[in-house]
């Protein structure tokens, strides 16, 4: 009887903890990848670049790692970032690693309030879908940008990107679980 209670048990464990992995999923995103979050030196390109190869939704994560005092990072309406402009920002946050958490759907536009960086390239939009989406976002660039990479021509995901559960990394979650069932 204890026996087949602990399988009971066990399975339950697992069908939670894959029922939690598919709708509480979250993705960590470095913006820029290696790059980070910097005046590019490839200009616009680089960032809607970066954006085309992700997806985001909701609950996601965008990570902007830069130097302290040298770039921080504004979330601004579709025409400040347009133009360039920080008079009125969404938010501002100048303490890196700077982590947003991607609380709704639609565009959300970031850029570098620091004078002349948006317009030497240190600029980011995104298309955010509904939770559990996994449609690619679009780069939403104001500029021309180079052609978007092919399948042949994109890297695997960055060990940077990670889906967590509460936090936790879920192959990690997931493997705690094994391990307490054997």
């Amino acid at each position: 009887m204890a026996v087949s209670r602990s399988k009971t048990l066990a399975f339950a464990a697992i069908a939670i903890a894959a029922l939690l992995h598919s709708s509480v999923a979250q993705t960590t995103h470095t913006v820029g990848g290696n790059t980070g979050w910097t005046i590019p030196q490839g200009g616009d390109s680089v960032y809607s670049n970066w954006a085309s190869g992700n997806s985001f939704s909701v609950g996601d994560i965008l990570v902007f790692n830069y130097t302290a005092g040298a770039h921080n990072v504004a979330e601004v309406t579709s025409d400040a970032f347009t133009a360039c402009t920080t008079a009125n920002p969404i938010s501002l946050d100048s303490n890196p690693p700077s982590r947003i958490t991607l609380t709704s759907a639609g565009e959300h536009f970031y850029l570098c309030a620091i004078p002349g960086h948006c317009s030497a390239g240190q600029q980011l939009s995104i298309n955010v879908s509904g939770a559990g989406s996994t449609s690619p976002s679009p780069s939403g660039s104001t500029t021309p940008s180079s052609p978007s990479p092919t399948a042949g021509d994109m890297a695997p995901p960055s060990p940077n990107s990670a889906a967590t559960v509460g936090g936790v990394s879920a192959t990690a979650f997931l493997s705690v679980v094994a391990a307490l069932l054997l």
